[in-house]
């Protein structure tokens, strides 16, 4: 019997190799595909002007029907775009470190961060690095790892994919509503960016979606907790999705 398939989606900046030490766990029970979003990776930089919607329909293309979709951070924008415009394609939908609905602040806050990627892309990458890794206990060579990826990024095709991280939560909100599949909020207890109340408002705002917190946790939650990430995800498609 065929295992079922699992779409990973990686945040801006990064590439597939984010999800390798969840994959590592994930894939014992599921056949793990973790493509690249367009303008990361091995991909074409990504243009001036790309959309959310650009991003999810190259995605769509490439889910096996009945997917289980996980997106972390701009990954869950595009999944959840994904499943309320390809619902035939999504079996469940995981948010991992997702916003959700910004508030003014939260607005502000992440449209300085992209006038310093605008205007100071090495800059950005070292508070990226220092936001998401500090206090973790990541592995430095994991650490070092993650700023060479994000350093190899096209400074502009960063800067177009990053614009759609920080504003497509304003187009997605008013359609989340609408996702009909089983879903699962997860985001770490310490994550300044993608908060606990981020996760919060996105599970009632998604019809059939439960809220996970991780305590000690920050933004690279999949790379700093694999096992109880994967175990976080296995539990919640097992009981829910009766797979």
């Amino acid at each position: 019997m065929a295992r079922p398939a699992m779409v990973l989606l990686h945040g801006v900046g990064l590439d597939r190799t984010m999800w390798e030490p969840a994959a590592a766990l994930l894939g014992e029970r599921f056949d793990v595909i973790a493509p690249d979003l367009p303008g990361h990776g091995g991909r074409p930089a990504a243009p001036a002007g790309t959309t959310l919607a650009d991003l999810a329909r190259d995605v769509a293309a490439d889910i096996p029907p009945g997917s289980h979709l996980v997106g972390f951070s701009l990954g869950a924008l595009v999944a959840q775009y994904v499943a309320v415009h390809h619902p035939e394609a999504v079996a469940t939908l995981t948010s991992v470190s997702s916003v959700c609905r910004r508030t003014p602040e939260e607005r502000d806050a992440v449209l300085a961060r992209l006038r310093t990627a605008e205007s100071d892309f090495p800059a950005a990458v070292a508070a990226s690095i220092e936001r998401w890794f500090t206090g973790t206990g990541v592995s430095g060579e994991w650490v070092a790892r993650t700023r060479a990826t994000l350093l190899a990024n096209d400074p502009a095709s960063f800067v177009a994919c990053y614009r759609v991280f920080a504003t497509a939560d304003e187009e997605i909100g008013p359609l989340l509503g609408r996702i009909p599949v089983p879903a699962l909020a997860v985001t770490g207890a310490d994550d300044p960016g993608s908060t606990p109340a981020m996760t919060h408002r996105l599970a009632d705002a998604v019809p059939d979606c439960r809220a996970v917190v991780v305590p000690q946790a920050r933004h690279m939650l999949p790379v700093q907790c694999p096992r109880r990430f994967a175990d976080c995800l296995t539990a919640f498609i097992g009981e829910d999705a009766h797979v």
